[in-house]
């Protein structure tokens, strides 16, 4: 509240109603004078006090916390992890709702977001309604899948270790993570202090014992002496020019997938849940059903998990250009599918290498974007190729939807849609999207 301006409404509470869920991890309500709120830590049906966290007067809509329940949802529990709740941790959206809830919700949400942004009904977008959960996470209300490969912790002025609160750079101090695998647990973050850093990330690969940390100084601080509970390789980021840099032990971790290794550098991009990378890979080889000698494009290809893929089942006579645009991450690659001759992998902005490709036509695209999506230039030039199917990989269902309506105003419809639950406890899902051409009216 402190120089909060005078049209301020942060720390007001209202009594309301809680209507659906929303795309971010809250839900919608109205206060009697009408005015929207975005309430985190509610469940649709509920009535709550939501006290405000952001808006003042004259805003389109507030942000709130629900801080008192008084008429509880079916699908509520008690939040397992004591940090999740208003004023804490950010990183958990949905502790107090059953895990088959949360998938309702996360289900909810893509059906919105289908409807609003691509006029799609789940059956025009081939999909069941169903996110499912990850091999091992079907647990019962109240316990929590360790499934978090990769936490980032934030460093207090103390030193201590602890995440982000929700839209905020305030560090919720923790001694444990209910959502960190095993293999990050085990470093012990949290038993000691990290003075001078800002942040510290540990990963654990779910493919082989490697284990990392990679360490952000403040400006002019010394790195520390890392001693900690298990093994590790100690990466740092460099003030100056953000690169990441090996201080001891490997500069990469070993991933697994698809019966194959994966090298993966500096803290680059694998999926963090130990079951995803296969649980995606599955998804899009049974959409795409690759042929021997098709070619085939990999965008956004990370570290080469579908171009290796695809490479495998097209064999020798098919052919594979994977574009990524971090340059680590294209190393990578290249190491990952040297035993392939005939992949290729280009570096740069996919919309700035692809039409330097002068590739006319091929069988087959996957494509992974970031979560802003492919955007309409893109999606306009990959249906002007003619595959004959599009696998399109989604970490966020409105930029999904954003970009199946591009592609279907370019002549291409989902053929099926698989959504999972690769994030469980938060709002993050991911979908799986096979899209193949409209077929014309003779």
């Amino acid at each position: 509240m402190q120089n909060a301006p005078e049209s301020s409404l942060v720390g007001v509470e209202y009594e309301v109603e809680v209507g659906p869920v929303a795309h971010g991890g809250h839900c919608i309500a109205r206060t009697d004078e009408g005015r929207v709120l975005f309430v985190r830590h509610a469940l649709p049906g509920e009535k709550v006090v939501a006290r405000v966290t952001e808006g003042e007067e004259g805003s389109r809509y507030l942000r709130a916390d629900a801080v008192r329940i008084l008429e509880a949802s079916k699908d509520r529990v008690e939040a397992p992890c004591p940090f999740a709740g208003p004023g804490k941790c950010g990183g958990c959206d949905w502790q107090h709702a059953k895990p088959g809830a949360q998938r309702r919700l996360k289900g909810e949400v893509i059906a919105e977001q289908l409807q609003r942004l691509a006029g799609l009904t789940p059956e025009e977008a081939g999909w069941d309604g169903t996110v499912m959960p990850a091999e091992g996470d079907k647990l019962p209300a109240g316990e929590v899948p360790a499934w978090r490969t990769r936490v980032q912790y934030a460093i207090d002025a103390e030193g201590h270790a602890g995440l982000r609160r929700h839209r905020s750079h305030e560090v919720e101090v923790i001694d444990h993570c209910m959502i960190a695998a095993q293999g990050v647990s085990e470093l012990g973050i949290e038993k000691r202090t990290w003075e001078g850093m800002a942040s510290v990330e540990a990963i654990a690969a779910s493919g082989s014992g490697d284990r990392q940390v990679i360490l952000t100084p403040r400006p002019g601080a010394r790195l520390p002496l890392v001693e900690l509970d298990k093994p590790v390789s100690v990466l740092r980021v460099d003030e100056k020019d953000g690169g990441v840099h090996r201080v001891h032990g490997r500069p990469f971790v070993r991933e697994r997938a698809d019966e194959r290794i994966h090298r993966v550098g500096n803290g680059g991009f694998w999926q963090v849940h130990p079951q995803a990378a296969d649980t995606l890979m599955r998804a899009v080889m049974q959409g795409l059903l690759p042929r021997k000698g098709d070619t085939a494009l990999d965008l956004y290809c990370g570290v080469g998990l579908f171009a290796g893929a695809i490479a495998d089942r097209v064999g020798d006579k098919g052919a594979v250009l994977g574009i990524e645009t971090s340059k680590r991450a294209v190393e990578d690659a290249r190491h990952n599918l040297q035993d392939f001759e005939r992949v290729r992998i280009e570096q740069g902005k996919v919309e700035q290498v692809l039409p330097r490709t002068r590739i006319t036509e091929v069988d087959l695209i996957v494509l992974d974007p970031p979560r802003a999506g492919a955007g309409k230039q893109t999606v306009r030039h990959l249906a002007g190729l003619g595959a004959r199917r599009i696998a399109y990989v989604a970490c966020d269902p409105a930029a999904l939807a954003r970009d199946l309506a591009y592609f279907a105003a370019a002549g291409y419809k989902p053929r099926t849609l698989r959504a999972f639950d690769l994030f469980p406890m938060t709002h993050h899902v991911e979908c799986v999207a096979i899209l193949e051409p409209v077929k014309k009216d003779a």
